[in-house]
């Protein structure tokens, strides 16, 4: 990781296995952010724990400037909010550089489940509890937590199925082991296509337009309830101010370069600046409102 020294480049640390949005967000930022800062940026996996060992490497890296996170909402604020003592603070221990993405989840169903929407979906649960089933990533994650605050909301019980990662969460749904799976579009989207599953909402607050055909979870029966997980970059707490507000720019820049833009938005997610304060202030609050639903929810650490 960061070695000090400003020819080594800046190394984005990506928490996940390759592949997924928080790989594709750094994948896109790496080489515009080498051009703003005009030095080389390299994309390093570091993938273990369920986001963990990755972030906390990068809370205990040298802060100059050279290591950075780039990180996943789930990571930072929905598994913080499950379990505390998992070995970084998101507050204490990091200072954001900048946003890159917000992305809604889609409510998938695998076509067993005989209903055209989450309205449906809903009333069909109710009338069988602990008969479906729902996948996640894994414990603590954005796909796990949203569709707990979803029963909450709901009213309805659907049991959790956690797996390691979305692949193989994606499989057991396709072959209807599990019946649910709350997700980022992109993945899941070629299979709606061929009919291999159901989009039944999506989180956002309105439809989306690379998704028009798929309400919202407020036009079926919940309103107000928006999720966006979001892709942030990230450096370890102790940055120097004027290294930080160097890095701060660049990513910002790069966020607005159309070509970003372009790609990002074509993969169902929501570009915009967010200045470093107002991601603190969200950071914060999304800790304390997921802490309230592991708590209504009942939720321990798995």
């Amino acid at each position: 990781m960061g070695t000090g020294s400003e020819a080594a480049g800046v190394v984005l640390v990506v928490p996940t296995a390759p592949a997924g949005t928080t790989d594709f967000a750094a994948r896109l930022l790496a080489p515009l952010l080498a051009r703003r800062l005009g030095q080389p940026v390299t994309v390093e996996n570091h993938a273990g724990a369920n986001g963990a060992a990755g972030t906390a490497a990068v809370a205990a890296a040298r802060p100059d400037g050279l290591t950075l996170l780039v990180q996943y909402s789930g990571y930072h604020v929905a598994i913080p909010a499950m379990l505390p003592a998992i070995g970084y603070d998101p507050l204490r221990d990091f200072v954001p550089v900048g946003l890159l993405l917000d992305s809604p989840q889609v409510l998938f169903a695998h076509p067993s489940v005989p209903v055209a929407n989450a309205a449906e979906l809903a009333d069909y649960a109710r009338e069988r509890p602990g008969e479906l089933r729902f996948a996640s990533s894994g414990p603590g994650s954005i796909q796990h937590l949203g569709m707990e605050l979803w029963k909450l909301r709901a009213r309805v019980d659907v049991r959790h199925m956690p797996y390691r990662g979305t692949g193989q969460a994606t499989q057991d749904l396709l072959t209807g082991r599990v019946q649910l799976f709350m997700t980022t579009p992109p993945p899941l989207m070629p299979y709606v296509a061929d009919g291999s599953l159901q989009a039944l909402a999506i989180t956002s607050a309105e439809r989306h337009p690379s998704l028009p055909a798929v309400p919202t979870l407020a036009e079926s029966g919940l309103p107000g309830f928006v999720l966006l997980a979001w892709f942030a970059v990230f450096a370890p707490a102790a940055t120097p101010a004027p290294v930080l507000a160097r890095l701060q720019a660049a990513v910002a820049a790069a966020v607005l370069d159309p070509d970003f833009r372009r790609r990002a938005e074509g993969q169902g997610a929501v570009v915009h600046v967010l200045s470093p304060a107002a991601m603190t202030a969200r950071v914060t609050r999304e800790l304390a409102e997921w802490r309230e639903v592991v708590q209504a929810a009942g939720i321990r650490g798995e």
